[in-house]
Parts: structure tokens; C-alpha cells; sequence
């Protein structure tokens, strides 16, 4: 490898790969050792970081790892809140060879012992050797995992006591194959499947989706994005990281309480790359105050990218309308669809030309899965489809119908997307079955519904029941659990599903439930305790909570609760009554 240069990104494309991260992290303290890494950002103020500073941190957790008995191959679980410490962590356990994987932090908003359950299951399911977590932490940990086998001494973040050399690490180096680090696929009551990525699969998507995105030497990434969640580890971490490019970094509680400090952050630091969930363009566009927007420059931006949950139209033109004043280039928002089975990005959009929009006669999409473009003369019945863009280079995308053999369908057919490509998943840790279902002859069925037009995939819906709030996924069954546990809510008659808030640009959370009395005083406590139920568990509000009589549920032929005619119903009656 050469040193960088104004010109050139270390993992490219036409240039030979590193084998493993750890040969990358070695080429970074090589080459450019004083170059700043990151730009920690908190309420506080923000700290600047150098590459060799930031290894020499994380040296010091593989160090007290190694002390504590950790090995290569070792699952590691980082219970620790959006920090220095869950990056240096991270970043330790790779150095050491073992495998670290991220655990949402608890919240005050969560219930604690529902989340200590779900982390305990995932312990004892997935074999995890060690945790890391803070003092604070210690005893309840302990406490809730003594009965789990193997586990091994519980590692808190002031125990590090040897200044960290990252080259002590350089003979630990895992081969191309091994697994590097575990994503996981994210409930409403805990962490679900973890997904295997291997170095080679990582390093091929980082070079890949750099391709894609142009990504230059002089870029700079600004993110605040969860670091459990694929975009936010892949596209706001680890890609910035390994190509040696700056990056600014906040936490999601500080974005949240203050989402005007992102703006402020892309000006200050001359941001030019920032991927969004959808509901984060609708949140920019209405809920900033205009006095926090003076003098504000985004005139930096070369990409903000649409990620993670549906894409809609109308939250661009808001977003579009309101930071054009400020600089905002008409060509900038883009659209990526990812997912961590492929470490991260399948596709992008608009960075070859302007980010494309279908607009489609809305009863051919409905009653024959068909996407035929509408006139242009048409005013009604039209829905407008955002394009996700075309796959990322060494990446196939095809839709295929639903029959056993998967076959593929023509341009403008709705079916099932399906994928193939070199940074794939090499399964679900400790899950051989859910593994061999997801894949069809080599190819990743994704579970998401779309279509194909001109070379593009159009992401319609999805084939799963899964919420998405705020780029959290909410999966139906466990907030039917939640609310059937209730005093007066008959068990096993519930339904809960999304409802799209126009608005706020994400979906909102709706449950259904039949209950023995319907007097006011115990209507008004089912509804208060099932909504406090759900934010505890889910961190999530619920903005419909609909009690109902008997017979009001729809159920199928086999005696189950039909969850989409249920939708519908509701729906109906919202809007009959002028509520939605």
C-alpha cells in the first residue's frame, strides 16, 4: 500500500485489499499516526482524537481482555452507553481477534428488568464469554448472570491499568474468514439474530459502498447515529475509521434533545457526507427553531443519505425546502437501501445524476403487485415511489416471485428482493437453522418487497410485519404480548401493527384490544397501563391504543387474529371518524 494522499482512499477498489481490519489499523499508524480520527462531540464541547491516540485506547482494552482470558474467536458484549469507552472497546476486542458485538444501553425509559431478561437470554443463546459495562453496572450483572455457564469475569471500564501499544496485538491478527464482529438484528424486547461478518466481507463492502459513494480523501462524516444499528456502526463508524477520513461523532440522546447540534456540526467541521433514517428529515424540517438556524452553511454537503426505514417523497421536498436557504445543493439527498445481512449498503442513489422518483397508478401496485408508471396528466390515484438506486459494484439484486423456486421477475413486477454479493453475512451466530432459511441457492432473501425499473430497486413495503419507529424496528408479536398481559384485556386478542405518520415521516405504533369490561374507569387504566407498558419495553410511545368489544377482531380460517385486515378496519374507522 501506498501513503495517503489528497487523491487516494486506502481501501479501494483497484487496489489490492487488506486480509483482515487489523491489517488496515496497522496501515493507518503506519501512514498518517498523527491524523485526526475523530471529533468526539458532547454537550460539553468536543475532543479531537488522532488515529495512533485512538489504538493506543483500544490497546488498552485488549490488553485487560487478554488479562481476564479472552481469546481469539471470544464473544465479547458491550453493555455500555454512547461513549469513548463502547469505541475503544469495540475497537479492542477486534485487535485481540475476539468478536464484540454492541448491546443497546439501558435507558431510563426501559424497564429494567425486562432488559436484563433479554440480555440474559442473549448470553446464555449466543455463548458470550465476557461483558464490558461500567461499575455502576456490576452487581446487577452479576447478579442476573450467575446462573449462565462459562461466562467469565464481568469487565468494568476503570479496571484498565496498562497504556495501550497496538502493536503488541499485531501477531493476534484472525485470517480473512473469521468472523470480525457480531450485528444484530434489533426487537422491541432485545436483541434478536446476530449476524456473522467476516474481515473479507467487511472489507469488501467498505470498498464497494466507497466506490459507490465516491468517498474522497478530503470527506468528512458526521454522524449520531446508534452504533447497535448498521448504519450507525458501518456507515457512521467503521467506514470513516478504516479509510482514514475525519470523523464527528455525537451521541443519539445529545441529537435527540438537540437536533440542530448535527447543522452546527456539518458547519463547523465542513461535513460533506451524513446518512439520516427517514423521520430525521421530517424532525429537521419542522421541529428547529429558526433561531438556531442563523448563519447556518451547508453548502459542504456533497450527500445526505436516506437510510434504514421507508423512504418517502415528501419528507426530501420538506427537508429539501427548508435547508435550501442555508446552502442545501438541489442534488444532495440520496438514498441507500442496507441491510446488516450485507454488512450494510445494497444500493445508492443520486450520486451519478438526480436522485430519481416514480410515480405509479396506485390500483395496479395494489390489487396486481404491478408498478405501472403513471401518466402525466394524472393527478389522483398516483403514489410516488423513491428509487433506492442501483446495486453497490461486486453486488446483485433481483426480485423473485414467492413460489418454492424463487424465480426471478420481470421490470415492474412486486415481489420479494433478493441479493448476492462478497459481503454477505457468513450466518446467524449460533442459529444454523434461521441461517439456512435465509438463504436460497447463494442468494440473501431479504424479506422486503419492491421492484425493478431502468436498473433501480424501488422498496415498496415490507414482507414481514415489522415496525419501524424512528429507525427502531418493533416487531407486532411482542407489543400483543405486552398488552395481553393486563388485567381486562382478553389474552390473545390483541393485534398491534404501524400506522404511517405523515407528519413525522416514520410509523407509528397501534394495538388493538378486546377487553371484558367497557366502563370508562377501566377503559382509561387499560389504555394508560398498556401505553406505559409499551415505552418500557420498547422505548417507544404508542399513539393509538383501541379497545374494542368482542367479535370486533377479524381472525382466518385457522382461528388466527388477521393482522392486515385488522389494519384495515381500523383504518376505516379512524377515518370515518375523523381521527386519522
Amino acid at each position: 500500500m501506498t501513503a495517503p494522499s489528497t487523491t487516494h482512499i486506502p481501501i479501494r477498489l483497484d487496489h489490492p485489499l487488506p486480509e483482515t481490519l487489523n491489517a488496515q489499523i496497522r496501515y493507518l499508524l503506519e501512514t498518517q499516526p498523527e491524523a485526526t480520527a475523530l471529533y468526539f462531540v458532547t454537550s460539553d464541547g468536543e475532543q479531537a482524537i488522532s488515529t495512533r491516540t485512538f489504538f493506543e485506547h483500544a490497546a488498552e482494552y485488549a490488553h485487560a481482555l487478554k488479562q481476564n482470558g479472552i481469546q481469539a474467536g471470544d464473544l465479547v458484549v458491550l453493555v455500555l452507553e454512547h461513549s469513548l469507552d463502547v469505541l475503544y472497546s469495540f475497537w479492542g476486542a477486534i485487535l485481540l481477534g475476539a468478536v464484540p458485538s454492541i448491546f443497546p444501553f439501558l435507558t431510563e425509559k426501559l424497564d429494567p428488568d425486562r432488559y436484563f431478561e433479554s440480555l440474559h437470554a442473549l448470553v446464555e443463546r449466543s455463548g458470550v464469554r465476557l461483558i464490558i459495562t461500567y461499575p455502576a453496572l456490576f452487581d446487577r450483572l452479576n447478579t442476573v448472570l450467575a446462573d449462565v455457564e462459562g461466562m467469565l469475569p464481568i469487565l468494568v471500564t476503570d479496571a484498565l491499568t496498562t497504556h495501550g501499544n497496538p502493536a503488541e496485538f499485531w501477531d493476534y491478527a484472525p485470517t480473512a474468514e473469521s468472523t470480525a464482529f457480531l450485528q444484530h438484528s434489533s426487537g422491541s424486547t432485545g436483541l434478536q439474530k446476530g449476524v456473522m461478518l467476516s474481515h473479507r466481507a467487511v472489507l469488501n463492502q467498505l470498498a464497494a459502498y466507497s466506490a459507490a459513494i465516491r468517498l474522497q480523501a478530503d470527506d468528512v462524516v458526521c454522524s449520531w447515529l446508534p452504533l447497535y444499528h448498521d448504519m450507525g456502526l458501518i456507515a457512521g463508524f467503521i467506514m470513516p475509521l478504516m479509510q482514514g477520513i475525519p470523523l464527528v461523532l455525537m451521541s443519539p440522546f445529545h441529537w435527540v434533545r438537540a437536533p440542530h447540534t448535527l447543522l452546527h456540526a456539518i458547519q463547523k467541521y465542513r461535513g460533506t457526507l451524513c446518512w439520516l433514517p427517514n423521520f430525521a428529515y421530517n424532525l429537521l424540517a419542522t421541529r428547529i427553531r429558526d433561531v438556531h438556524l442563523e448563519n447556518l452553511d451547508l453548502s459542504s454537503m456533497r450527500a445526505f443519505i436516506n437510510c434504514s426505514e421507508p423512504v418517502r417523497a415528501d419528507s426530501h421536498q420538506i427537508f429539501q425546502e427548508k435547508y435550501a436557504p442555508y446552502g442545501l445543493a438541489d442534488n444532495v439527498l440520496t438514498v441507500s437501501y442496507a441491510m446488516a445481512e450485507n454488512t450494510f449498503a445494497v444500493t445508492q442513489s443520486g450520486m451519478d445524476g438526480p436522485q430519481k422518483y416514480d410515480r405509479i397508478q396506485r390500483l395496479p401496485f395494489q390489487e396486481q403487485n404491478r408498478a405501472v408508471p403513471a401518466d402525466g396528466s394524472d393527478t389522483d390515484g398516483v403514489l410516488v415511489v423513491v428509487s433506492c438506486g442501483k446495486p453497490i459494484p461486486n453486488c446483485e439484486v433481483r426480485v423473485v416471485d414467492g413460489d418454492r423456486d424463487k424465480k426471478p421477475l420481470p421490470e415492474r413486477q412486486i415481489g420479494e428482493i433478493a441479493l448476492r454479493s462478497d459481503s454477505m453475512l457468513t450466518g446467524y451466530y449460533h442459529q444454523a437453522e434461521i441461517s439456512a432459511q435465509a438463504l436460497h441457492e447463494g442468494w440473501y432473501l431479504t424479506g422486503d418487497l419492491g421492484y425493478i425499473a431502468e436498473g433501480e430497486l424501488y422498496v415498496t413495503g415490507r414482507k414481514k410485519d415489522l415496525i419501524i419507529v424512528g429507525g427502531k424496528n418493533i416487531y407486532p408479536q411482542d407489543i400483543e404480548a405486552i398488552v395481553s398481559q393486563i388485567d381486562g384485556v382478553k389474552d390473545g386478542r390483541t393485534v398491534a401493527f404501524g400506522v404511517f405518520n405523515d407528519k413525522l415521516g416514520t410509523e407509528d405504533i397501534a394495538v388493538i384490544a378486546e377487553i371484558t369490561q367497557d366502563d370508562e374507569e377501566t377503559q382509561g387504566r387499560i389504555q394508560r397501563e398498556a401505553r406505559q407498558r409499551i415505552v418500557q419495553a420498547t422505548d417507544v410511545n404508542a399513539r393509538f391504543v383501541h379497545l374494542v368489544g368482542p367479535k370486533w377482531l377479524i381472525k382466518t380460517s385457522s382461528g388466527k387474529i388477521a393482522r392486515n385486515a385488522n389494519r384495515e378496519k381500523f383504518l376505516q374507522e379512524m377515518a370515518a371518524e375523523g381521527l386519522i
